[in-house]
This record gives structure tokens, sequence and C-alpha cells, in this order.
């Protein structure tokens, strides 16, 4: 949605209680609220941030700006779960209203330290001439919920990069308090930095070097960078903009991207041993995931479901954005598998075998199975026209395909209507489908393709075109 400047900058309290009131209003007219995924209260969701486990809780926010569908003064929304699939909002926000982050709170991540919880994130400050400042600064949060920012500037700006220089990611490694931000070189090459604590004072960065993990530099920028370690082996997840398609084959905007690592050198530094760039998510809908260790080790991430510069069928309803479900990670040889977390079967009220329907609610979970050697041919959000979401396992020739050129509302054709993955044997899929959210974990997380169907009136049925299918039919509750 293209608001002017003055509207998506315009102070928080400047905001009347009837703007407010109106914005909900177009909010509740909406067909397509989702009821297990995170979606903003009001206006825009975009990066998941501060992704940690800290006073017994799970800790996730969002990054928001309030009031419709656009980018502008960035704040972060603060939710919490004991099960990684119930999140409760808590009515604490990181707010842009210190001179460190007058234009905006954006991304970055949180650690806990003794009693309280890090946020280290990047300070959008522009001055009257629209030139951007970026500050990487920090603040505690006690067990109580309150914010405390401080007042210095924790890392600035470097002398070679430009303005683009955010998200910083803080992680322990073997005791040493580390940070990653993603940056673009003077030359406008994406790279990332690596800084550590001195003595572990967060309040006090050092600047290690330019992180090597194998990259070409073919990106303009690199956001959201982060390091999780997944059964011991470094894992880098980051979204570079404008990677060479020659790189890596994708079709949205921006690809959701990761390397396996085999170690991290931090003396070089480097990630050495990494493999190629590969795709996160194969749908239409991932980008600036979130990942971050537990203390026991398993590591844990999260999507924006939505992408920077798209305009979206929600906008018309003064919002836009979910958050996906939460992934743990593991490797299994030499591949990543993302999959939902166990407490997910949570959600369901009642099961009966896979058919077709003519109608659901469009909430409901699948767990099929497919046969070997065969073509299935299944539609989600289907009518009686026989238009839907098409998802395509074909064994035969080797390829998962989900197109949506004849599911819901058309936006962003620019960028295609199928996505499609090469993967040998398809042999179990399983289906989250969330009113306009579809997530789908093949060969349980092998492959994702996250996505988001409007569906129109009519568009809520299951539908067998083609093969051979088996599995369960699963209701979902809110």
């Amino acid at each position: 949605m293209n608001l002017p400047t003055e509207v998506r900058y315009r102070p928080y309290a400047d905001w009347t209680d009837e703007e407010k009131a109106k914005i909900e209003a177009h909010i509740a007219a909406s067909p397509w609220r989702a009821n297990y995924h995170i979606e903003p209260k009001t206006g825009l969701l975009n990066d998941p941030n501060g992704f940690s486990y800290f006073n017994g809780k799970f800790q996730l926010f969002y990054q928001n700006w309030p009031f419709g569908a656009a980018h502008g003064l960035k704040q972060w929304v603060h939710t919490e779960s004991q099960d990684l699939v119930h999140f409760k909002e808590t009515g604490i926000t990181l707010q842009p209203d210190h001179e460190n982050d007058s234009h905006g709170a954006y991304s970055g991540s949180a650690y806990p330290i003794d009693d309280k919880l890090f946020i280290f994130y990047t300070g959008n400050v522009r001055n009257q001439d629209w030139v951007r400042d970026p500050r990487q600064i920090g603040a505690w949060m006690d067990k109580k919920g309150h914010i405390e920012k401080f007042d210095d500037i924790l890392i600035k700006q470097p002398a070679d990069v430009t303005e683009h220089f955010r998200d910083p990611q803080i992680f322990d490694y073997k005791g040493q308090y580390y940070a990653i931000i993603g940056a673009q070189s003077l030359d406008k090459k994406g790279f990332i930095k690596l800084y550590k604590a001195l003595n572990n004072d967060v309040h006090s960065w050092q600047e290690v070097g330019n992180l090597d993990f194998g990259g070409t530099g073919s990106e303009y920028m690199i956001e959201c960078p982060n390091l999780v370690f997944v059964d011991g082996q470094p894992v880098l997840l980051y979204s570079p903009q404008g990677l060479d398609k020659s790189e890596l084959a994708y079709d949205n905007i921006y690809p959701n991207t990761y390397k396996i690592c085999q170690t991290f050198d931090i003396n070089r530094p480097a990630l050495v041993g990494a493999s190629q760039i590969l795709n996160l998510d194969y749908g239409f809908e991932a980008y600036a995931t979130q990942g971050f260790n537990m203390p026991d080790g398993r590591a844990y991430c999260v999507s924006w479901i939505g992408l920077p510069d798209v305009d979206y069928p929600t906008d018309q309803y003064d919002y836009q954005g979910a958050m996906s479900l939460v992934k743990e990670l593991s490797i299994k040889d030499g591949k990543l598998y993302q999959y939902p977390v166990s407490a997910m079967t949570s959600l369901r009220t009642n099961q009966e075998a896979f058919a077709d329907k003519s109608q659901t609610d469009n909430c409901y979970e699948l767990d099929l199975t497919f046969a070997p050697d065969q073509k299935t041919e299944l539609l989600l959000f289907a009518d009686q026209k026989g238009h839907g979401l098409k998802l395509t396992i074909d064994n035969d020739k080797g390829k998962v395909i989900l197109d949506r050129s004849q599911a819901g509302v058309q936006y962003a054709t620019e960028f295609g209507t199928t996505r499609e993955c090469q993967l040998n044997q398809t042999l179990e899929a399983r289906i989250f489908v969330d009113k306009s959210i579809v997530e789908i974990f093949i060969n349980k997380g092998e492959k994702v393709f996250t996505s988001r169907v409007f569906p129109q009136a009519g568009q809520s049925g299951l539908k067998v075109l083609s093969g051979q299918v088996s599995g369960t039919y699963y209701h979902l509750k809110g």
C-alpha cells in the first residue's frame, strides 16, 4: 500500500481514537483473518524479532506499523507462549520513542542474561534531509515486562558500509557473546559483519571482521542473518536481496536462504565448509526467518509469511502479514529439515479419513501419504468449478508443484503463479490451512512451501484430481 511519508511517519500520539476505530472496523470486515497464526492486531506485521526463551516462557516480538498495511514508523509488539503454538499478546511494545530509534525500531534479536532479557535491535534515525543513520542499540526487559532502553549506541555505522546496516543477532558461542549484522558494502554488495562483546559486556562491542560464509556478493544486501547450531553444526539463515539467479533458482521478489556449515572459526572469522546456498522455503511467501537455540541445544525458527515490496489483498482492510508456525530444525543426511513443533497436535478437535470435501471452514490439517512413482494432483480451496490451489506430487518426474493461478484473489502475478522443487520421491505431506495461509511440510520437513491464498466465496473444498492419496483430515481450533 502506497501512503505518503508524512502519514507513515506520523507520531503515534497524533492518531485519534476515531482514526484507530476506523482501522479496527476495516480489519473486522476481512474474510481472511487467521485462526491459529499470529497476525497483527492492526496494521502491518513483518519480521519476527527477539525470538528467545526467558522467564520460563517463549518470547516472540513482531515488527509492526499499527496504522495500515504499509511500512512506516515501526514498533515491536510482544507475544509470549508456553508451547510455541498458543501465542498471546501481552500489551508490551518496544516503541520508536527514543532519539536512537526516532524513525523506527527495526529488526533485531534477544538473549536472556542473568535475570533480564537483552534486546538488541537497529534504531532507524533520519535527519532533516532524510539521510538515514542506522544505530545498533539495546534495551533490557525485566520479568515484569518493563523495558528500559540504553542511551548509548552499541555499534555505529562502520566506514565501509552504506546506510543499509541492520538486524543484529546476538548468540552465545562457547561462553562468549557474538553478534552478526547484515550490511551493504560501499560498492553495493551484501555481506555480514561479526562482532563480539568485550568481557561479555553487552554495552561494549568490538568488530571481529567480515564473516566469510562462502558468499559471492552477487546480492546487494543481506537482511536478517541468523546463526543457529543444529545438532552442533552451524547453519546460517539469511535473506539476500538482489541475489543473482544463476547462483540460486528462485521466483519470489527476494529469497529466504540457508547454508549448512561444518565449523565456526571465530579467528578468521569464517563459517568453514559452507554448503551451496539453498532455498529455505519453496512457497510464495517466507522471509526474514529468525532462529535461536534453546539452552538444551534445540533449534527453533519462525518466518514472516510475507515479502517486502509486495501488495496483498488484505491491504484494503488495513492490515498485512502473518507469522509462520514455529518449526524445529534438524539435519538428516546433510539436509536441513524444518518441522512444526509437536504441540501443534493440541489444536486438533476431530479427525476423519481423508476424502473429497465440497466444503470446509478452511481451518484444518492434513496428514497425507502418496503412492511412489505416481503423479497425484490435489486441490485445496476448491470450488464447484474445479478451481483451487493445486498441489502436484509427481513422483514419476521427481517434482512437487504448487499452482495458485486458479485460487482466490490474484496478486503479485508478475513473480509467477507456480512454485516447485525437485524431490526424488514425496511419500508424505503434512498440510496446514488457516483461512488464507497454507504451510506444506514434505517428507517430515525435507522441503517446505509457505504461501498465502485469499479464497473467494465458495472456495473451501478439498478434491483429489488424480492419483492415489490416503491419510487423515483434522479440524483445527483457533
